[in-house]
């Protein structure tokens, strides 16, 4: 919980939805964060309630001017804006801490006020929101769900500026994407997650209604990964989260970014080494195939509670009490948490192959025959696990500049 000098200053103010962002000597890029904030629209264009939310940034272990200059951007922007300045020892001086200190303290902003009802937003200081990002989080909050990731992309003027090979590779991985993201939501399907979604977890965009947060004890105390761990979580506890195309956000492309190991370092290594390896989770178009069906038959078979049967284990080549250790005997839990077991512990899961953007235009090639397969004969009900390699026809590879 917030100390009493912290609540003192969030005293005032009637909101119900608090967007929170840590910062770290950005004064060279939040005021632009913060206008995008400012100029905030709803789904007809017209600008939206001044005060629908507050602004929470929190300011730490800055050298610079970061908070003279949110001070000076309060004063015009039309939703209530404040800075906390804070400095943390060196074990918590990283992104990951940082969120979480601007979050916790965003809760109990909400509970201090009363609105127990809340909804907590995040983004990041080095990025810009779209123009209807409020309003479009509102709609997809009121699927319902509990969790809103919204879609990041790059700034279009940065990422032109690394040159064609970056933009080439960029454009292959983003299609490749794309499809996973479709295979899995044809092979998965979730009503609370329907195409078209994407399948990325970033703090550039998150929303999270106060009650999940607090359900799940906030933001993970992590210096990196904070929040793919942080819907891991929320998955986890069985509540929903939705990964829609409509809440997007562009966020900066430099090389000296804030988390060490973080995007800002991937890109960098992306720049300097033209077949850096892919994305842990880009894989073999039938390699993904065959974990979207088993994981889409799985969750069906642990909805109707016959998880524990032993054909399961006969088909994922395990005996009967590996299989009952992975699933457990109990149904009534979140399905999240046993998908995680089984693909740590099945020989037949494990990722065996790093792809290259060599690669990609083949696999995206077989994606797209996968895909019209899969529109024209939809995946129906569980079944079998497909053992073999299921054939597809042949597709050219396509053109991509």
């Amino acid at each position: 919980m917030m100390d009493s000098g912290l609540a003192a200053t969030f005293q005032a103010g009637q909101a119900s939805a608090i967007v929170a962002i840590p910062a770290c000597n950005e004064a060279g890029r939040i005021e632009a964060c913060l206008a995008a904030l400012a100029t905030q629209r709803d789904g007809c264009g017209a600008p939206i309630e001044a005060g629908a939310f507050e602004i929470l940034v929190y300011a730490n272990n800055c050298s610079d001017n970061t908070a003279d200059v949110v001070t000076r951007f309060a004063e015009t922007c039309p939703h209530p804006l404040r800075v906390v300045s804070a400095r943390h020892e060196p074990a918590r001086a990283n992104a990951g801490w940082a969120r979480k200190a601007a979050m916790d303290l965003a809760a109990d902003r909400l509970e201090v006020a009363g609105c127990h009802q809340g909804l907590l937003l995040t983004t990041d200081a080095d990025s810009l929101v779209s123009p209807t990002w409020f309003a479009a989080t509102r709609t997809e909050m009121a699927r319902p769900v509990d969790c809103v990731a919204g879609y990041i992309d790059a700034l279009p003027e940065e990422i032109m500026r690394l040159g064609p090979r970056f933009v080439r590779r960029g454009r292959l991985e983003d299609r490749y994407l794309r499809q996973i993201a479709e295979i899995y939501a044809r092979c998965d399907p979730r009503p609370h997650d329907p195409w078209p979604n994407h399948r990325v977890s970033s703090g550039a965009s998150l929303a999270v209604t106060l009650l999940a947060y607090r359900a799940v004890g906030g933001l993970p105390a992590v210096a990196l990964g904070e929040d793919a761990a942080f819907t891991r979580a929320i998955e986890a506890a069985g509540l929903r989260v939705r990964h829609p195309m409509s809440v997007t956000v562009a966020t900066s492309c430099r090389f000296d970014g804030r988390a060490k190991g973080g995007a800002a370092d991937t890109m960098r290594l992306r720049h300097a080494v033209e077949e850096a390896p892919c994305d842990d989770d880009v894989e073999l178009v039938l390699a993904l195939l065959r974990r979207a069906l088993l994981r889409g038959r799985l969750r069906q078979a642990h909805a109707a509670g016959t998880l524990a049967d032993p054909g399961w284990a006969r088909r994922l080549g395990l005996d009967r009490p590996a299989w009952q250790a992975l699933v457990g005997q109990d149904n009534t839990g979140a399905f999240e948490p046993v998908w995680e077991r089984v693909q740590a512990e099945c020989p037949s899961l494990r990722r065996h192959c790093t792809l290259r953007p060599a690669d990609l235009p083949r696999q995206i090639a077989r994606a797209e025959a996968l895909l019209r397969r899969l529109a024209s004969d939809p995946v129906k009900g569980p079944g079998s696990v497909p053992t073999g390699r299921p054939r597809l026809r042949a597709a050219p590879e396509p053109e991509i500049a």
